[in-house]
């Protein structure tokens, strides 16, 4: 399966909240709101060509649902982010956070923590 833009990934947050459902219902679960029927729909169906949803036709309506999680997303594709940008190292994604101050000497524990099991 192919990396999502950025749109096509917002749609996806909007089907694994709804779970099963039509455009109009993902349209309300939207995390950025404002979007346009047809350019969610649109973006829908892209989904189902590449893979991403399955649908069955009910009355006149089409029913969507993921053919992958959230989760075997994610680790698919953090995967390949830190193949790509951190040269297939975790500890240089971490390191980066640290450079960038984006992660503290407490998180850092907690991570160390969770690492060595001392948490759940």
């Amino acid at each position: 399966m192919e990396k999502l833009s950025r749109q096509e990934e917002e749609a996806m947050q909007a089907v694994w909240k709804t779970g099963e459902g039509s455009v109009k219902l993902f349209l309300e679960n939207m995390p950025a709101p404002g979007t346009p029927y047809t350019t969610l729909a649109s973006t829908i169906k892209n989904l189902e060509k590449k893979g991403y949803l399955s649908s069955r036709l009910i009355g006149n309506a089409y029913l969507y649902k993921p053919r992958i999680s959230e989760d075997e997303y994610k680790k698919r594709f953090m995967s390949g982010f830190v193949k790509d940008y951190f040269d297939d190292s975790y500890k240089a994604l971490v390191n980066f956070f640290i450079d960038e101050k984006k992660l503290s000497a407490g998180e850092l524990k907690e991570l160390i923590d969770l690492i060595e099991g001392k948490k759940e």
